[in-house]
């Protein structure tokens, strides 16, 4: 059993964080859509939870926001002329495509991949699988410039295997760790990887899209290498993602030998629970969590982002905790909920909670802003070490987000063309605090 532990890279929230309205199905990006974002503030606000995270004893990364606009999306919509005259043709003429090309919906970095750590695969690499979002415009865009970040980050091939995105077909939908969840005795010992699919061909059966297929979460837990014995695939209930729930971690999370779930979850919970229980024989004792529908309703659940929070082993406490938005906190139901769960017996023995306001607003909590890694310390020691926050290094950012970040952004405001160079800007300054200025 190896010596490791659990890495948070939270991604950090690029200057173009407004409130667009991409998402179908993604209700609060929806019900938000046309109101003014504050970039400034939601990268402050995704930086501060990084370091409470950091002072809390964990270790803590980041990933940089990707380079926005993207101009290849222009240009691939027939747009052409100066990056000034692209950019104001497309607002006059598509400004949906203009919005999809600025989107900052890669700081939601449970999707960016989906990870398996080296205790679980058959080669003994940590295995990453860019997600290729392809049922989302705004998204599919971003697996190019990801895989590019993962490579630059976990770039020693002896220990780390990169995957490039799955084929950009709707067959092979796949929205990375969102839809993903491993569970172990302890994070260094050999474990069973959990992935959650809301459809198994082509065709969805709901009224929002099922982003995640089944093709698809074989097709990485294959390039994995994982064991089958301690591989599950499950169904998503259609009621949840009709509720607004478009990915699995809106109502479930787990860690370590915890699963935290509403009733609502799965199609089928009782089969989950025994084939998880089946996969997991020798290795632990699973914990099931169930949140009952009587409880908090599915609407609440969603409405507060309960179960869109981190699950962690914090240093020097016995039970697990739940890091969720503040939006938890000031919902009835589910801060009823958390008061009781806590002053039991069961695997969660706290609940912290955070401002991620402008995240929430969009549709992302404290789980959208994350991708967990599990890192031997010989892992951590190859991969890049600029990614790794200390309290110096998040100042550093701080005062870039101050200096090249705008405090206020309208929809509209993405037909001024200095703010494709205010970015640019942006990300040189931020990637140069990286040691990453390849990636420019």
């Amino acid at each position: 059993m190896s010596n490791a532990t659990e890495v948070n890279f939270d991604g950090l929230i690029g200057p173009t964080h407004n409130y667009g309205g991409l998402s179908d199905g993604n209700l609060a990006s929806a019900s938000n859509a046309g109101d003014v974002s504050n970039p400034r503030e939601a990268a402050l606000q995704g930086l501060e939870k990084m370091r409470a995270m950091m002072h809390a004893g964990l270790i803590q990364g980041v990933l940089p926001s990707l380079p926005r606009p993207s101009f290849d999306l222009l240009i691939s919509a027939g747009f052409t002329g100066t990056d000034a005259q692209i950019i104001e043709a497309a607002a006059n003429k598509a400004p949906a495509i203009l919005k999809a090309a600025y989107s900052a919906s890669n700081m939601w970095t449970a999707n960016a991949a989906t990870v398996s750590p080296s205790a679980d695969t058959g080669d003994g690499r940590l295995h990453l699988t860019t997600a290729n979002l392809s049922t989302m415009l705004h998204r599919s865009i971003e697996h190019t410039d990801t895989t590019a970040t993962l490579q630059a980050v976990f770039a020693d091939e002896n220990r780390f295997a990169v995957h490039p995105a799955l084929p950009m077909h709707s067959a092979f939908a796949d929205e990375g760790a969102a839809n993903h969840v491993r569970l172990c005795r302890e994070h260094g010992a050999a474990g069973v990887e959990l992935f959650v699919y809301g459809r198994d061909n082509a065709v969805a059966s709901t009224n929002f899209p099922a982003r995640q297929t089944l093709l698809a979460s074989q097709s990485v837990a294959r390039g994995h290498g994982l064991t089958e014995g301690r591989t599950v695939m499950a169904l998503q209930a259609a009621a949840a993602i009709d509720a607004g729930a478009f990915h699995n971690d809106v109502v479930c999370v787990g860690a370590r030998d915890a699963l935290f779930f509403h009733e609502l979850a799965f199609e089928n919970t009782e089969d989950t629970l025994d084939s998880l229980k089946r996969a997991g024989e020798g290795l632990f004792e699973l914990k099931p969590v169930m949140v009952s529908q009587a409880d908090v309703p599915i609407e609440d659940a969603i409405r507060s982002y309960l179960f869109n929070s981190q699950l962690l082993q914090m240093p020097g406490e016995d039970r697990l905790v739940l890091v969720a938005p503040l939006e938890t906190q000031e919902t009835k139901s589910t801060r009823r909920f958390c008061d009781g769960m806590v002053s039991g017996n069961g695997p969660i023995g706290r609940v912290q909670y955070v401002d991620v306001r402008q995240s929430m607003r969009n549709g992302g909590g404290p789980a959208c802003l994350r991708l967990r890694v599990v890192m031997t310390e010989a892992e951590r020691e190859a991969a890049h070490q600029g990614v790794f926050l200390d309290d110096d290094r998040i100042n550093a950012l701080q005062n870039v987000v101050r200096g090249t970040y705008r405090d206020r952004l309208a929809p509209a405001d993405l037909a001024d063309p200095d703010l494709a160079n205010e970015c640019l800007t942006a990300r040189e300054a931020l990637l140069k605090v990286l040691d990453l200025s390849d990636l420019a």
